[in-house]
């Protein structure tokens, strides 16, 4: 018992909890932008606009085919060489932003085909254009159908901060990792703790899309 109160003592409690605020921090973010930009680029590929919507889809292809740990090491040890050098929470949300707006423009690409091709052709029948069919008829159906592979890409997200320990980003996991290298018999209460922090964090998550998807519907 000794051993777990030493490794839960409020001076480590706290360390950890700054961590985890940390990965929340740059989760929160990541989630918003790559949400923003995945949606953009699925928008595109599905409206394959000549050449531009090619481009894209060979981008998002790429980028989705590439280990997120090397997008980790280019953005943060990579352009540097090229004179943009990144603090690791930049680093971090860049390199996660990137990977995530690939996944999710896929995400959004399939959502969008699985709406009836009768409601555009209804939409534009009754006058509406293009980019409001989309935008009024279109997206609303295809984001009800989407939120739960939204979610577990999210979910992801948030699992996938840890990656970014590799660059000394003061995220959870890193914390922890200090905590048990002063003393190697807090390993385990440590994984044990953190596991828990991102079991209610990622379950959060999950039961807020819940509700919104009850919402939507």
């Amino acid at each position: 018992m000794s051993i777990l109160s030493d490794a839960y003592s409020w001076i480590n409690l706290r360390y950890l909890l700054l961590g985890l605020g940390v990965t929340i921090y740059v989760s929160l973010i990541s989630i918003v932008l790559s949400a923003i930009f995945g949606l953009i680029l699925g928008i595109i590929r599905y409206s394959k606009i000549p050449v531009f919507s090619t481009i894209i889809g060979f981008i998002v292809d790429i980028i989705r085919n590439l280990p997120l740990l090397l997008l980790i090491f280019f953005t943060f040890f990579g352009l540097p060489e090229l004179g943009l050098r990144q603090s690791p929470t930049s680093a971090a949300i860049t390199a996660l932003v990137v990977f995530e707006s690939a996944m999710i423009a896929e995400i959004v690409r399939s959502g969008i085909l699985a709406v009836d091709s009768g409601q555009m052709e209804g939409a534009r029948a009754n006058g509406l254009t293009y980019w409001q069919a989309m935008r009024h008829i279109i997206l609303p159906q295809a984001i009800s159908k989407m939120i739960p592979a939204l979610v577990s890409q999210f979910i992801s997200l948030v699992k996938d901060t840890s990656l970014a320990t590799i660059i000394v980003l003061p995220e959870l996991l890193y914390r922890a990792q200090i905590i048990y290298g002063q003393d190697s018999r807090y390993m385990l209460p440590m994984y044990v703790i953190i596991a828990a922090m991102y079991f209610v964090v990622c379950y959060s998550l999950s039961r807020v899309a819940k509700r919104l998807e009850k919402r939507l519907n």
